[in-house]
């Protein structure tokens, strides 16, 4: 979970009357008399209009090219995230029920590593036990060596991960090698929105944010497209082989974008922190955005005198301002995120739908076979979805796409099951489509967005932590009983993830809150306090106003 450094914002105006450091001269007056020029002409540059300097505003731009490039360049670490969890879905019945023909050796590999289902779900849920690990160390990795060098090193789990399934002659290989992978999706999924998220102007933080879930998508459908003429045996070696040369790929780019500006910032190299925020935005006039990044880091270190509160402080609402309902929401949307059972469809479709249309031993040796030819499709309907949601959310509202996809995530999970009893292959199929396309809409990457918008500055770390052990842990539970479930419920197999989507529908309805257009410290004021029915803290709070105002 990226530290979102909008969220600093509010003590900006906090900082010292005046500091000095290498390459910056600020002082409160100033800058006080910038912002005053800014803020009157602040419709202007927002709305595309040109003022001189102002129109040319870095804070005013959207997403220029040199910071579309960097982000996608750090974003490859996702591509190969997406592509470590779904190179295992279409090639799964050749791996573990050797379907394309009974083991054999060749150059001292075996063409299949029979195991049990149950087998089955651990090694593939290992990746996401992996993922806790790494997220559990990859913020203090960061905060030590930097967002770009963190990416660099990290590269070298992919590679020993594919290296190690790539070449697995056993069981516990092949398990090692799905952790060690998902140690290096663990440190992806905290340092890749990390860095956007640092690299954003505010206009591009919500797009950006979202772009880490659209790219592991991408990596995702493109593990499945190339996965259709590798999923045989002994090409699906291959197949995993190549997340190791994403991670190569990667390594070079990386030389070529410039590190966090606000990490350099953090560490004194003031130079190095402008030369990289002005290669980001290209053209556009960085002065302003500078020295509001300084100012507010500024802000940030006196404040830092204050001992930071405890995890168990923040959880128990014993800090000066009570979050306990706000770290709530943070908490229960990764929890959500997982138990919708949409991870399940990403990892296991295949054999459901292989399952669902009764096809024969040799229907599945056919490649593609239906069942892989619908699992593109799944793959392919996911990154369009995150693109649909993206471009509403900043329109509607994170509270109301999150009801609108939770509901009809709920529905699709009941038709799932319906068209799953009365054997209707194609009703799954289609509903199985509609599912992902619902929950990645909306469901799949509000909770990656909710603690940077949700949480203030002193909190952020911690939850965080917290909330990304959550969700990589529920998808370890989840992608571990799936093909358990799946034997044990048969046609009923998405009957508990109506229950689960549901809940998490009621969560929206009653408790969400909405940070659409509102500063940090406008969410905080509107919602802290213990847990409470949203739709009634407005009118609570001027309730409890309304004494002050008379008196």
């Amino acid at each position: 979970m990226a530290e979102n450094f909008s969220s600093s914002r509010g003590s900006l105006h906090d900082a010292p009357g005046a500091f000095s450091k290498p390459g910056v001269n600020i002082s409160t007056q100033s800058f006080n008399s910038t912002e005053s020029s800014i803020d009157a002409k602040k419709g202007k540059y927002l709305t595309g209009e040109s003022d001189g300097i102002v129109a040319n505003d870095s804070r005013g731009s959207f997403l220029s090219r040199p910071l579309l490039l960097c982000a996608l360049i750090a974003a490859i670490s996702s591509i190969n995230y997406g592509w470590v969890i779904g190179s295992v879905n279409i090639p799964a019945l050749v791996i573990e029920e050797c379907s394309s023909g009974p083991e054999t050796w060749s150059g001292g590999f075996p063409s299949c590593i029979p195991m049990s289902s149950t087998l089955w779900g651990l090694v593939v849920g290992l990746t996401a036990l992996g993922a806790w690990a790494g997220s559990m160390y990859s913020g203090k990795v960061a905060d030590w060596l930097g967002r770009k060098r963190t990416l660099i090193i990290n590269n070298v789990f992919f590679v020993a991960g594919a290296l190690l399934t790539c070449t697995a002659t056993s069981i516990a290989q092949l398990a090692v090698g799905r952790f060690v992978s998902g140690i290096g999706c663990g440190f992806a999924a905290n340092i890749v929105s990390t860095y956007n998220s640092e690299a954003a102007t505010t206009r591009s933080r919500g797009f950006l944010g979202g772009f880490q879930q659209l790219m592991i998508l991408v990596g995702l459908f493109l593990s499945q497209v190339v996965s259709i003429g590798l999923s045989d045996a002994p090409r699906w070696r291959i197949l995993f082989s190549l997340s190791a040369a994403l991670a190569i790929v990667q390594t070079g780019l990386l030389l070529l974008i410039p590190e966090s500006p606000k990490f350099l910032a953090t560490k004194g190299r003031y130079e190095e922190s402008r030369a990289a925020l002005q290669k980001l935005r290209g053209n556009l006039d960085t002065t302003f955005e500078y020295e509001e990044l300084v100012m507010a880091l500024e802000a940030g270190r006196r404040n830092g005198a204050i001992p930071k509160p405890s995890l168990w402080q923040v959880l128990s609402g014993k800090t000066d301002t009570d979050l306990r309902h706000l770290v709530f929401c943070v908490l229960f949307l990764m929890l959500s995120q997982q138990w919708s059972g949409a991870k399940g469809v990403m990892f296991y479709s295949t054999e459901i739908l292989s399952s669902t249309f009764h096809l024969t031993d040799e229907e599945i040796k056919h490649i593609p076979s239906i069942a892989q030819l619908l699992t593109l499709g799944i793959g392919a309907i996911g990154a369009v979805a995150v693109i649909i949601g993206m471009s509403i959310l900043d329109k509607v509202g994170r509270r109301t796409v999150l009801i609108v996809s939770s509901l009809a995530t709920t529905i699709c999970a009941a038709l799932i099951v319906v068209g799953s009893k009365l054997d209707l292959g194609p009703m799954v199929a289609t509903f199985m489509y509609a599912f992902n396309l619902v929950f990645q809409s909306g469901s799949g990457f509000i909770p990656y967005l909710s603690a940077s918008e949700l949480l203030p500055y002193y909190a952020l770390g911690s939850i965080s932590g917290l909330a990304t052990s959550i969700n990589c842990l529920t998808l370890f539970i989840v992608s571990f009983i799936f093909p358990i479930l799946d034997k044990a419920l048969g046609p009923y197999l998405f009957v508990p993830f109506v229950v689960t989507n549901f809940i998490t529908f009621l969560f929206a309805v009653f408790m969400m809150p909405e940070a659409k257009g509102k500063l940090i410290s406008e969410v905080i004021d509107e919602y802290q306090g213990s847990l409470h029915i949203v739709s009634d803290c407005r009118i609570v709070r001027r309730r409890r106003a309304e004494p002050e105002s008379q008196a």
